[in-house]
């Protein structure tokens, strides 16, 4: 079967787009149409050149996606840089509708702040992202292990509304996938942000469960680093601030007490802390970086997300305003950014 894709580049970046999508991104002056590539499962499509002011772009052959990925209906990023990060994000929610018109899905959000991470390493380095909405129920789909390129670094997993402690078929599906590659792929590398960072911990034995007194951690937040926290964040500062958006918290860091998937010896560190959440992110040599706050928020996403949550009845109108007041204030989401891609191309395996 054949199928057309779009080719879509950014300065640092191309993006491949499956006509099947159904989450097709917004084509703006900062995303240019450069040409539709068909794929069969029979053959090769070479599409090798870029009209000007985007640089040159070594030859790249797109097979169809069963002959280089598995069956994944993904949005799939290309990079023009040598070194480069290859990313599978798996996203667990969609974004606002204006926000989603605006900049994108949850996959080009964090593709577009990791690529920024890139372009601000010494030396530059590139992202290939792989994009996946995999919420069943609402037509998406939890990969299958058979489904991961060899060539796969690392594997973010998105913030959701969904309980990271449910008992939803998917949910559960999604923990048994991220056990087998935990257990047969120990190269990939995983983070996971908010629902991500507790589905990840569950898996790993964590317990995940509401605040007990009902209150939600909103908006801009300052968290207590930890001494590994400010090793990998490469500061002195006592303090992060971050976004946050959560009622469901992690009540204990994982640990080889709560499976078997961790060895006895396996460090496992709590990076920072808040009154509200004593488990904001989760560090594990070569293997785990997670963060309860969304580095990936802005302004923009903070009003959105809390009048959602206004509407849906889950945050007091008094709340989210307080919190709304907050949301333009600084935050920390790119130096986070900049240590998950750190982690992900191995600079800091030294930090254990």
């Amino acid at each position: 079967m054949c199928s057309s894709v779009r080719v879509i580049a950014t300065n640092s970046s191309l993006r491949l787009i499956p006509s099947f999508s159904p989450r097709l991104p917004k084509t703006s002056s900062a995303f240019r149409t450069l040409s539709t590539v068909t794929t069969c499962a029979s053959r090769t499509t070479e599409y090798s050149q870029f009209p000007k002011p985007f640089p040159s772009y070594t030859t790249r052959h797109f097979h169809a996606p069963s002959s280089t990925m598995g069956p994944l209906p993904a949005v799939q990023t290309i990079s023009k840089h040598d070194d480069k990060v290859r990313m599978l994000v798996l996203e667990t929610d969609a974004v606002h509708p204006d926000t989603h018109k605006e900049i994108g899905s949850f996959g080009e959000v964090f593709n577009d702040l990791l690529v920024r991470a890139g372009d601000a390493h010494d030396p530059q380095l590139g992202i290939e992202t792989i994009m996946q909405y995999i919420v069943e129920p609402d037509g998406g789909r939890v990969p299958d292990h058979s489904d991961i390129p060899k060539d796969l670094h690392a594997i973010l997993i998105t913030g959701s509304e969904w309980d990271a402690h449910g008992d939803d078929e998917w949910i559960h599906k999604l923990m048994e996938f991220i056990k087998y590659i935990w257990t047969h792929r120990p190269d990939i590398r995983f983070t996971g942000i908010c629902f991500g960072h507790q589905i990840l911990c569950r898996t790993l034995g964590s317990t995940v469960e509401p605040q007990s007194n009902g209150q939600w951690e909103l908006s801009h937040t300052p968290l207590s680093l930890s001494p590994i926290g400010k090793e990998l964040f490469q500061t002195t500062s006592p303090t992060l601030h971050l976004h946050q958006m959560h009622l469901d918290h992690v009540v204990n860091a994982p640990s080889a007490h709560t499976t078997n998937l961790l060895k006895p010896d396996t460090a496992v560190h709590v990076w920072a802390t808040t009154d509200h959440t004593q488990v904001q992110g989760v560090y594990i040599q070569k293997r785990l970086f997670t963060s309860q706050g969304h580095m990936e928020f802005d302004e923009r996403h903070v009003k959105r997300q809390l009048e959602m949550r206004v509407e849906a009845g889950s945050v007091g109108q008094g709340d989210a305003d307080e919190a709304a007041e907050r949301a333009g204030w600084r935050h920390d989401g790119e130096v986070v950014a900049k240590a998950v891609l750190r982690f992900f191309h191995g600079d800091d395996d030294a930090v254990e």
